[in-house]
């Protein structure tokens, strides 16, 4: 199996889409909307906030979980027991961030949030009826006004050689929310785990738009999307003294949104969040 990018321009590109999330969990865009000179500004400017001593005065707020997390807080992905290898900001248009940097993320941030919105419109136009009645009201509907979309900018710094046996830059786990929607970094590491148990390279051609399901997208199809495991390894045959910066934006219903008979999106994210040690 290959995951081969998908021209958002082509007749088929919806089916294709929807085919590919339904058989991998993951699915790849080219020629997509989202400005690739916004992405690579991004890339470049939080670069320069990673490295300088800014960064700790976001400090990140514990209870409403905005701002700056240090390498020393950084998560470790359910199942697993060493930390992941990479500090992160988390950005709400609510919350806190650099004032010289906010314009340039909050235009992105609404970029991507109208493309996943389409997105989930492709989703439910191409799931069976038996698939699409379970949903509880229209999938992008579920994310309208929603301020708890969150933009992560993720830092993994540089591999000095030292670190803790077996830590790699992101633990194998699988996403909570909806879908996720991530620019290609600027370097390779992404891998998604196949049904027969194998790792699989993301194409990482940076102008490249990778979107994975989410646990919660899971939940509301019962089953029908499968929110795929996946991990960003230390590359072998990579440049590990470079660091790689990755923008994913985690699509989250209103917390209200009844995902099924078990959940609303409210105690499916607190419950994961516990999971996590977050809470």
């Amino acid at each position: 199996m290959k995951l081969e990018a998908i021209d958002y321009n082509a007749e088929n590109a919806q089916q294709l889409f929807v085919e590919s999330l339904r058989n991998t969990g993951f699915g790849v865009l080219k020629n997509h909307p989202i400005q690739q000179q916004i992405v690579r500004s991004i890339y470049d400017n939080w670069q320069q906030f990673f490295n300088s001593q800014d960064k700790v005065d976001f400090h990140f707020n514990a209870e409403t979980q905005d701002g700056f997390f240090p390498a020393e807080v950084s998560e470790t992905a359910k199942g697993n027991t060493k930390k992941d290898i990479k500090e992160y900001f988390h950005y709400y248009p609510w919350g806190q961030c650099p004032a010289q940097l906010k314009t340039e993320l909050q235009n992105y941030y609404q970029q991507a949030g109208n493309l996943a919105a389409e997105l989930l419109t492709w989703v439910e136009d191409n799931s069976p009826t038996e698939v699409s009645q379970l949903f509880t009201q229209p999938l992008p509907d579920m994310i309208k006004d929603n301020q708890q979309t969150l933009l992560r900018i993720l830092h993994y710094p540089p591999l000095k050689g030292d670190e803790e046996l077996g830590a790699i830059r992101a633990g194998a786990h699988e996403d909570i929310n909806l879908l996720t929607i991530l620019p290609a970094s600027n370097e390779p590491g992404l891998q998604v785990k196949t049904i027969e148990g194998e790792w699989l390279d993301v194409p990482s051609d940076f102008g490249n738009l990778i979107v994975n399901i989410g646990d919660m997208l899971q939940e509301a199809s019962g089953g029908y999307y499968p929110s795929t495991t996946h991990r960003v390894i230390n590359p072998d045959g990579a440049d590990k003294t470079k660091s790689r910066i990755s923008l994913p934006l985690f699509l989250h219903p209103k917390p209200e949104v009844v995902l099924s008979d078990n959940y609303t999106a409210d105690q499916y994210l607190k419950e994961r969040l516990r999971e996590l040690g977050v809470i």
